[in-house]
């Protein structure tokens, strides 16, 4: 039986992007079918594969989940940038691509020969993706970060955490997981479509911090049509109470509830055995609730800690009642039945790792695979694989030039 096909099979990256939102890009159009070779280096690795979790604890570049994750699917190669017989060779790969990605700061692709400008001699119509924090032009293109620092300037940091506490932040790495990736595949897909109809490539410039503004439309209406300055409300909702995160049995058991129409509230209140608390007339109201809504969430919690959070989650379900048990890792992992249905998870080989647990893409195709079709690879495991199938250079001068420091 044939091989299910793939939907970018015969687009080839060659992928210099390091860390987060770059590789997980690339990442997602290689679960798609797209060749993506990763060009890396030994002597200033990928941060991604010195960083934690590793496997049996055990650093590593080989071993970090972190990395692997985020590099399913693709090979690499080890080239020294520095090095202008490395240049060389760059230049070759990006010849035989259709793309080219990086998120590194402007002007670092440049001094190493392998900018647009130098590009675009050797494969005019190359799709070119760069993405700097701030973008290729402008007063702070310059500037570096990080996600916490991405955060910090698109004022999502400001809206995050509770209301009498510091801006708490989502975690440093949030612009790397959905806002940054998710449009730069966007874009580079675009990008390929409108040169498979006109012959022209593309140069993208993607300032990092500017997906993330997607994610706050309504807070930005508000600040410009009302003048209004939204800051941190934790769980709260302006229209909606109850609202938020509640206790459940056994040791931090959570469960998160949102009512949003009189019927969910009464369907709430039924579910939760009709408790005298909550039947009092000043809730009978949805402005009430929500003018004392700190006092509903504490009447609310006081009666679901008696609760197990999977057993209300699924009575609330089943009544129209937007409810979900809070889970952490583990849990999502080992007891998500909707997820291990879909079959999320998916086990796959690692040379040093050995079997490894990686995710799959959210979406589904009637008549296409989608991957990750094989783990992670080594540092430069596939150096001389690509210099000799691909580039056409003899075993003798790949082995050469690993013992000069060029293929290093």
């Amino acid at each position: 039986m044939a091989a299910p096909k793939q939907l970018l099979s015969g687009v080839r990256i060659a992928d210099f992007s390091w860390i987060g939102a770059g590789s997980y890009a690339t990442k997602m159009l290689a679960d798609l079918g797209a060749e993506i070779i990763k060009i890396e280096s030994s002597v200033y690795p990928d941060l991604l594969r010195t960083s934690r979790p590793f496997k049996d604890g055990k650093p590593g570049v080989n071993r970090s989940g972190y990395f692997a994750d985020r590099n399913a699917t693709k090979r690499s190669i080890t080239i020294n940038m520095k090095e202008a017989r490395g240049r060389d060779i760059a230049l070759a790969l990006i010849a035989k691509s259709d793309v080219v990605c990086n998120n590194f700061a402007p002007g670092v692709m440049d001094r190493w020969g392998v900018g647009y400008a130098d590009v675009v001699p050797v494969k005019p119509d190359i799709v070119f993706i760069s993405m700097s924090m701030q973008g290729a032009t402008g007063p702070e293109k310059h500037y570096i970060g990080y996600g916490m620092t991405m955060t910090a300037l698109t004022g999502l940091q400001f809206l995050t955490g509770l209301p009498d506490r510091v801006p708490a932040g989502t975690g440093t790495n949030f612009p790397d997981h959905i806002p940054n990736p998710c449009h730069a595949a966007f874009a580079i897909l675009a990008a390929l479509i409108h040169r498979r109809k006109t012959g022209q490539g593309q140069f993208i410039d993607l300032a990092q911090t500017e997906p993330i503004l997607a994610l706050l439309g309504p807070v930005f209406m508000d600040a410009a049509v009302n003048g209004r300055t939204q800051t941190r409300s934790g769980n709260a909702h302006d229209c909606y109470s109850p609202h938020g995160v509640y206790p459940c049995q056994g040791d931090d058991r959570w469960i998160a509830i949102s009512i949003e129409s009189g019927s969910q509230w009464h369907a709430l209140v039924e579910v939760l055995d009709r408790p005298a608390s909550l039947l009092e007339p000043r809730w009978s109201s949805a402005l009430a609730r929500l003018h004392a809504r700190e006092a509903l969430d504490l009447l609310v919690g006081d009666v679901t800690r008696s609760w197990d959070s999977g057993t209300l989650m699924h009575r609330l379900q089943e009544r129209s009642v937007p409810a979900g048990v809070v889970r952490d890792a583990r849990g999502v992992l080992q007891e998500d039945e909707q997820l291990r249905f879909r079959q999320q998870w998916l086990r796959l080989e690692h040379p040093e790792m050995g079997e490894t647990v990686y995710n799959a893409e959210p979406f589904r195709f009637s008549d296409a695979a989608v991957g990750p079709l094989r783990a992670a690879p080594l540092l430069g495991e596939h150096t001389t694989e690509i210099c000799t199938s691909l580039l056409g250079m003899a075993e003798e001068e790949v082995e050469r030039l690993k013992q000069e420091g060029v293929l290093k």
